[in-house]
C-alpha cells in the first residue's frame, strides 16, 4: 500500500506526459524526418472496375434487352513516398530568393512592430498610471483587443482598408494594393491588438514600483526624464526584455493577418517566411521543404532569445 502510494504521483503526471509526447514531441520529431527527405504526393491509378449507370432516382439504367448499363470506374490512389535528401532542404533554402525576400518582410516587421509596441505600452502605461477620470473604464476599453482572435481582425481590417467603400476609402492610400503600403497595413493591424498588451504588462510593472522610491527621488531632481531614466527604467528593464521576447518570438512567425488580409501580396510583398513555408507545404505539396523551413526559423530564433537571456543574465551579476 505505501509503495502504491509513492507511485501514484505518477499516475497524475500521465495525460501531462502523454499530451506533450503526442502534440509536441512526435510532431517535432516527425517535422524533423520529412526535413531530410524528399515529399513526393502523387495519384497512381490502381485498377478499373465495371460499375452500373444509375438514374437520378438511384435505379440502374437497363439496356434495350434488359440488362444494367455500365461503365468503367478508374481506381485511384493517393500515394506519398519518401527519398532520403540529407541536408539538401536546408541548403535549398539559403539559395531560394523567395526566402531570401520572405526573410526581409519579417525582419521589417518584427522590429518596427515590436519596437513601437513596447514605446506605445510604456507611453500608455506611464498616461494610465497617473490619476485620471474613468480610468478603470479607460483601461478596460484599452485590452479588449487582446481577446480578438488573429483571423477576426484580419477579416475585420479587410474590411476597413478596403479602397473601394471601405471607411478609410476617402484617404485615397491604397492600403491593400500598394507592396509598401500593404505591408504598413499589417503592421498597423499588429500595432492595434498587441500595444494592450505591453501597456497592460507595463502598467502593472509601474504600479509594482514603490511610491518612497519616487517620493526619494524627487527630493534630487524635478526632471520627470531623469526619473524615468535613472530610477524606472533600471527597475523596468527586466520587464521589458520579457514582453520584447514574448512579442519578438509572436511577431516572427506571423501568419494569421497576412492569411486573412493580404495572402501575402500584393505578388510577395507581404509574404512572411511563415507563410512561406505554409505556401511550400499546404499548397505545393513540398512538405520536406517546409519542414526544413520551420526548422531554420525555431534555430534562428532559439540562438536569438539565448543571446538575449544570457545578455540579461550577465547585466544582473
Amino acid at each position: 500500500m505505501i509503495r502504491w502510494t509513492g507511485r501514484v504521483k505518477f499516475l497524475f503526471l500521465l495525460p501531462a506526459v502523454l499530451w506533450v509526447l503526442s502534440f509536441t514531441v512526435f510532431p517535432l520529431g516527425y517535422s524533423l524526418y520529412l526535413s531530410l527527405h524528399e515529399v513526393e504526393r502523387k495519384v497512381v491509378i490502381t485498377g478499373r472496375e465495371k460499375v452500373p449507370v444509375l438514374k437520378a432516382d438511384g435505379t440502374p439504367v437497363l439496356k434495350a434487352d434488359g440488362t444494367p448499363r455500365t461503365r468503367t470506374k478508374v481506381i485511384r490512389e493517393l500515394q506519398t513516398t519518401f527519398t532520403w535528401n540529407s541536408f539538401a532542404n536546408y541548403l535549398r533554402a539559403f539559395r531560394d530568393e523567395e526566402v531570401k525576400e520572405a526573410v526581409r518582410v519579417t525582419v521589417i516587421f518584427t522590429v518596427v512592430a515590436v519596437g513601437t509596441e513596447i514605446l506605445l505600452g510604456l507611453g500608455l502605461a506611464w498616461l494610465f498610471n497617473r490619476r485620471l477620470y474613468a480610468r478603470g473604464f479607460l483601461r478596460s476599453v484599452m485590452i479588449l483587443p487582446i481577446f480578438a482572435t488573429p483571423v477576426a481582425v484580419g477579416y475585420l481590417f479587410f474590411t476597413i482598408f478596403y479602397e473601394l467603400g471601405g471607411p478609410l476609402s476617402w484617404t485615397g492610400i491604397p492600403w491593400l494594393s500598394d507592396p509598401d503600403w500593404a505591408l504598413v497595413s499589417i503592421i498597423i493591424v499588429d500595432l492595434w491588438q498587441w500595444t494592450p498588451f505591453c501597456f497592460l504588462v507595463f502598467l502593472a510593472a509601474l504600479q509594482g514600483i514603490p511610491e518612497e522610491m519616487i517620493e526619494t527621488a524627487m527630493l534630487d531632481t524635478n526632471s520627470q526624464w531623469e526619473i524615468w531614466r535613472y530610477v524606472i527604467l533600471p527597475i523596468l528593464r527586466p520587464v521589458i526584455v520579457i514582453v520584447l521576447l514574448l512579442r519578438f518570438a509572436e511577431a516572427v512567425k506571423l501568419f494569421d493577418i497576412i492569411a486573412t488580409l493580404t495572402k501575402g501580396g500584393p505578388g510577395i510583398a507581404t509574404q512572411s517566411y511563415s507563410y512561406l513555408a505554409f505556401n511550400r507545404g499546404f499548397k505545393m505539396n513540398d512538405f520536406g521543404y517546409a519542414s526544413a523551413l520551420a526548422f531554420l526559423l525555431l534555430i534562428a530564433v532559439m540562438i536569438i532569445v539565448t543571446l538575449f537571456f544570457r545578455r540579461l543574465r550577465t547585466s544582473y551579476e
